[in-house]
């Protein structure tokens, strides 16, 4: 057991050297190398080699993860409700046309707001994993079965880790597309389209940081983060990583993949503050991810711990923020039912009320107030803290 893990680690978390071109290439642009890609604020932020297996021994010698208190909160999708959002086009839609957000597990998210219903970083597998008979194995199924979702109009993906980026899933919702006679749109990182091609999905979009594209009115922008990509050992940072920056007539709203704490963060709402004029104003809602950071010190500059998710929560001016990535797949040290006590504590030492940054149950949907209504102000007063 302790041999499949640390291989998929290895895998997963660190890549050989390489001497690949890359085709996209710009000198201009800081953040591309010939080679591929880098991070605005920090060099590679993977590990090497021996600090890897420092992490896989220290963490088999004491048993972790721990398994969790409780299991992660779920509850029955409502798949009629989901089905009946007014999509362009669909006439027949009769729910209402405020945005719906679902939650179905890990980094995947059914955003449904103006007029488009959007799925970022589809994994439905039963592992994250390049491979179905080992690797971290989900906890629960899906919060809403692939075949039950509403037809997908766009797919966001962040990069192209195998817990964010899974053939599988993909390949199914392009086939369920056709099977409906529809078309789903798939938005990725400079360097992902071939791969996708190769899949056999051809509707594919590919960005670099700060590029912009345009699907039915609303606005889709690629917008730095702190990570890395690969999907063997031999292809690190080929490709890019990074957040989508979504501005719809309803809703503005920002979902942050898989990312450590930098600069980008403040970059991204200075980068857009002039479509919020109003002081203190950001995104409407922002998903950013709480977990899979533990240990800290292997963790530190490729994924954020809950406290450096609420920083991320301000610097982006959110007036809502919800956590992801957490409770579906056992990627880290820390037990699956770890990160909400975690956000709850940072919320506590941070003065900040739970409505303004909290976890939904997976199958779990919100209803949010158009950007016609302006959202509603977080009460001032933090939730109690014991």
């Amino acid at each position: 057991m302790f041999r499949k893990a640390f291989a998929l680690a290895a895998l997963g978390c660190m890549a050989a050297a390489h001497a690949a071109s890359n085709p996209y290439f710009d000198p201009e642009k800081a953040h591309h190398t010939p080679t591929g890609f880098r991070n605005n604020h920090v060099e590679s932020v993977r590990q090497s080699l021996p600090n890897l297996v420092r992490w896989k021994w220290n963490a088999w010698l004491n048993g972790l993860p721990l398994p969790p208190q409780a299991p992660t909160p779920a509850v029955a999708a409502d798949v009629q409700a989901l089905a009946g959002y007014p999509r362009h086009g669909s006439p027949a839609s009769h729910g209402p046309d405020a945005p719906m957000l679902t939650w179905i597990g890990h980094a995947t998210v059914l955003v449904q707001a103006g007029g488009l219903n959007i799925l970022t970083d589809p994994i439905f597998s039963e592992r994250a994993s390049p491979v179905q008979f080992a690797g971290p194995r989900r906890a629960q199924p899906p919060g809403v079965a692939l075949a039950d979702l509403p037809p997908i109009d766009v797919v966001v993906v962040s990069h192209n880790h195998f817990d964010h980026l899974d053939k599988a899933s993909v390949v199914q919702l392009k086939a369920l597309a056709d099977q409906r006679s529809g078309t789903t749109v798939f938005l990725v990182p400079l360097g992902v389209k071939p791969l996708l091609q190769s899949w056999g999905i051809e509707s594919v979009q590919e960005l670099d940081w700060w590029d912009k594209t345009v699907v039915q009115g609303t606005e889709f922008h690629f917008t730095p983060t702190q990570h890395w990509s690969a999907r063997s050992l031999h292809d690190a940072e080929e490709t890019l990583w990074g957040a989508w920056s979504v501005f719809g007539p309803t809703l503005h709203w920002y979902f942050a993949g898989d990312t450590g704490y930098s600069q980008d963060f403040a970059d991204t709402r200075r980068h857009f503050q002039e479509r919020w004029p109003e002081p203190g104003t950001g995104f409407d809602l922002a998903l950013i991810p709480i977990g899979a950071y533990e240990p800290r010190w292997f963790m530190q500059r490729q994924h954020v711990d809950p406290a450096q998710a609420l920083q991320i929560h301000r610097n982006l001016g959110a007036q809502r923020s919800i956590g992801i990535h957490w409770g579906t797949f056992p990627l880290t040290d820390e037990p699956l039912d770890q990160a909400p006590k975690d956000l709850q504590r940072a919320r506590c030492e941070a003065g900040i009320a739970q409505q303004a940054f909290g976890t939904l149950a997976i199958g779990e949907t919100v209803l949010l107030p158009p950007r016609q209504a302006p959202m509603a102000p977080s009460p001032a007063a933090p939730e109690v803290c014991g």
